[in-house]
């Protein structure tokens, strides 16, 4: 997977559709990449969605229509994806500091600028990793399905991890975690990329028998997979970003392999502020 030349290719695509609907499943297919898999990695690499590069650029644009040309600012607001001129101005404000009315009188404004991808020298970091080939096996697991087309975020997957554990279900996930668990007793996150046209699930769960059964929850078969392990020590989630930050910038342009669509998080507890705290990151591949 040639990260720079796919991650450069999404970045214009958004670009020459900055005041369009973004689909983000297409950005997604610029990037040679599932949408869910892109976005993940954008946001890790750079610090800030691609919702909210979408939302800056189009507000600095906005900014600098307003001062240089005799446009509206009901037709900027339309032109820039807001339904509103009270909406416009409130994200306006936040980003600028001034109100749109004020950029004729010469308000100070603020610029984010278009990303572009450029090729640095770095690596001759040391991470370990292992090789795990694993026949199929069986995860119960509770299913959320998240829109393509649609932002994506951290802050989605959280609250799903929330609401799992307030509404009971890790409970009875933990009840169901199989005597010969590969991941070591581990309750998992999976983000499976299915092909669907429109959505991609992600899932809390475990390792369970074949026979497992509980109402609300699906058995679902992992298909026979190569992945690559990592292991992510530190408090959550800044330790979990900085080694996915690692895997993506620089395990995969270097090696072999590439991911193949199944991602697994393996977290042993819910003592995510330890500074000890250890979980793992499997990453179905293939080889490039």
């Amino acid at each position: 997977m040639d990260w720079i030349t796919g991650i450069q290719r999404a970045i214009d695509y958004i670009e020459e559709h900055i005041t369009d609907k973004i689909d983000y499943e297409e950005v997604g297919k610029c990037a040679y990449s599932s949408s869910f898999h892109f976005q993940r990695v954008f946001s890790v690499i750079c610090g800030y969605t691609v919702g909210e590069y979408v939302r800056n650029r189009r507000l600095s644009l906005a900014g600098e229509e307003l001062a240089n040309q005799k446009s509206k600012i009901i037709d900027v607001a339309l032109k820039y994806g807001y339904s509103t001129p009270e909406s416009f101005s409130r994200a306006f404000t936040k980003f600028h500091g001034v109100m749109p009315n004020q950029v004729k009188s010469g308000a100070t404004l603020k610029s984010f600028s278009r990303l572009s991808v450029k090729l640095t020298l770095s690596g001759g970091s040391i991470m370990n990793y292992r090789i795990e080939k694993k026949e199929a096996f069986n995860v119960l697991l509770k299913k959320k399905r998240f829109e393509k087309q649609e932002e994506m975020t951290t802050e989605k997957i959280a609250d799903f991890w929330k609401e799992c554990t307030q509404d009971g279900t890790i409970e009875k996930i933990c009840g169901h975690i199989s005597k010969n668990n590969i991941f070591k007793n581990c309750i998992l996150g999976i983000s499976f990329d299915d092909n669907s046209k429109y959505d991609f699930p992600y899932g809390i769960g475990t390792h369970c028998e074949p026979d497992a059964k509980e109402e609300g929850f699906e058995v679902v078969t992992i298909p026979e997979n190569t992945f690559v392990v990592f292991q992510c020590v530190g408090v959550m989630p800044e330790a979990f970003k900085k080694v996915y930050k690692y895997i993506c910038t620089e395990f995969f342009p270097a090696s072999e392999y590439q991911p193949c669509g199944i991602e697994i998080e393996a977290y042993p507890s819910a003592d995510v502020k330890n500074p000890q705290y250890t979980c793992e990151i499997w990453i179905a591949v293939t080889k490039k």
